[in-house]
């Protein structure tokens, strides 16, 4: 492999080395590991938040079969891991999905795929802080014993201003670079797993022994694992979204490709990593959680709809008794240590397109000293903050809103970058069983299952009672925020090919182009 080139280039400019076009992005080489990328990976998705968020609503659409579906959300997860991995083998850039949709599928379908990459992050984010906010006032209402300040957090205009106070520190956090962001990790990561791991325990043992208020223990049973057992194709399909949601952000290891050590093996390496320890920790915990409460839909039960957006709320003291503080410190440091992470993927990405002149120049530019994308940083907090504040005003049921709608756009560029895998490497799926498998087969049917659900989710949520049962002008709000966001892509798209047509003519970022790297 040609040597890489030490000097960054300004957007638009070319250096060659042995033959090859190489031009630097400024991020700084070697700065993560396997572990740490690991770290970054399960940070990123956010185990305990992605659970108190989840439990509940998915309860609602499959009851019992929660285990069977949080495993079958896996499953399209992994298939696509396997494209990613090939994927970044060959071309290991930090705009992954975007830059490798391009070369494989053109610069239209490329740019809608970062789209989807980025708005889904924002989406994400919002959440984050606004779970993170909540439970900040839950925990100090614990730990003081005072009501009046859950109450004075619960105020709307102390809520945002909150949130947007969380994601200003997440944004400074983020842009200080990827050794600050590591070491932050370790720490938040062990801390909401080891809880976590806590809770599946306790929650057992005193399955037989949960309060009366909806709380009905129930027997493990096989059936708990069998994804037939689910009543109607559109609960499944509703619950399978939800699924796919608490899998996001495995990839973020793959977005910082250009920053780890062995770029082309150890993202995909650690994202695997990341993705097995998941289904064993959501697999525990939803059978924990089902023995403990039941699926009833009164008090403690996880089929409560009061409770829905937010169950380790309500079962933190009845688990795990005078430790229940330390549930709502997970859920925090779970919600935080996320919130961080996830600008890495919106940052890089928004920084591969515009070093491929696919977005404004301005967000190519990097921290000479952090060797960070310090504006597309700034301009993802400002982003996220704008979003929440906005969905906070227009639905007050937008946590669970936006994570159904969040489903829709995970599955768009999951699936996008499954096809592109099997396309880009379409020559090579004939010279071994292995390209074959792991370029061809298993991203395409990974991409195909992703794409039932896309089309079944949509569809669904047409109906104001999908999610939280609100509506916007007659539509479904989960209808308005994941369909809205990817049509207001096409609009914006349509702007961004107006003043670089280069880019979209197929001149900037070509099958034959190097990748555009990290400085050595």
């Amino acid at each position: 492999m040609a040597q890489l080139l030490n000097q960054a280039t300004s957007p638009g400019d070319s250096e060659v080395a042995a033959g090859e076009d190489y031009r630097s992005k400024g991020l700084s080489k070697n700065s993560v590991g396997l572990l740490g990328s690991a770290v970054i990976g399960l940070s990123t998705v956010a185990p305990v938040y992605c659970l108190t968020s989840t439990l509940g609503p998915t309860v609602s659409e499959v009851g019992l079969q929660m285990p069977a579906i949080f495993i079958a959300g896996f499953i399209p997860m992994l298939l696509v891991a396997f494209a990613y991995r090939e994927l970044n083998k060959a071309l290991p850039d930090c705009g992954t999905s975007f830059t490798w949709t391009v070369k494989a599928l053109g610069p239209r379908i490329g740019w809608l795929t970062g789209w989807g990459l980025m708005t889904a992050t924002v989406i994400v984010l919002s959440n984050l802080a606004g779970v993170a906010a909540e439970f900040f006032y839950l925990l100090i209402g614990e730990l003081t014993g005072s009501q009046a300040i859950v109450d004075f957090g619960s105020s709307t205009v102390v809520h945002i201003v909150t949130v947007l106070l969380f994601i200003a520190i997440a944004t400074a956090i983020s842009y200080r670079g990827m050794t600050a962001t590591k070491w932050f990790q370790y720490s938040l990561v062990t801390l909401q797993m080891v809880v976590l791991a806590l809770f599946i325990v306790m929650a057992m043992v005193k399955s037989g022994d949960a309060p009366g208020g909806g709380a009905t223990s129930l027997t493990p049973s096989l059936e708990w694992f069998d994804p037939l057992s689910v009543n109607s194709f559109a609960a499944f399909t509703a619950g399978l979204s939800l699924s796919i949601f608490i899998y996001w952000g495995w990839d973020t290891t793959l977005v910082v490709n250009e920053e780890t050590t062995g770029q082309h093996k150890t993202p995909g390496r650690a994202a695997l990593i990341a993705m097995l320890v998941l289904v064993s920790a959501y697999a525990l915990t939803a059978v924990a959680a089902l023995m403990y409460a039941g699926v009833g839909e009164e008090g403690l039960g996880l089929g409560n709809p009061d409770t829905a957006d937010n169950v380790f709320a309500v079962l933190a003291g009845p688990v795990l008794g005078p430790l229940g503080p330390l549930l709502f410190l997970a859920v925090l440091a779970s919600a935080a240590a996320s919130l961080q992470t996830t600008f890495l993927p919106a940052a890089r990405t928004m920084l591969a397109m515009s070093t491929y002149e696919a977005f404004p120049r301005s967000f190519a530019k990097v921290h000479p000293r952090f060797h960070t994308p310090g504006r597309a940083t700034v301009a993802a907090g400002v982003a996220t903050g704008v979003f929440y504040a906005v969905m906070v005003v227009v639905s007050e049921n937008v946590l669970i809103d936006t994570i159904y709608a969040l489903g829709l756009m995970i599955c768009f560029y999951y699936a996008l970058t499954a096809f592109a895998c099997v396309w880009y490497f379409r020559h090579d799926l004939r010279r071994s069983v292995r390209d074959a498998v792991f370029k061809g087969v298993l991203p395409a049917l990974g991409g195909l299952m992703l794409t039932a659900v896309f089309f079944q989710t949509m569809r669904d949520m047409w109906d104001p009672a999908y999610g939280s049962g609100s509506s916007i002008a007659g539509m479904g709000s989960v209808f308005v925020i994941g369909v809205g966001v990817l049509a207001l892509g096409l609009v914006v798209m349509a702007v961004m090919q107006r003043r670089s047509p280069a880019f979209f003519r197929g001149e900037v970022l070509t099958r034959d182009t190097p990748p555009l790297v990290a400085e050595d």
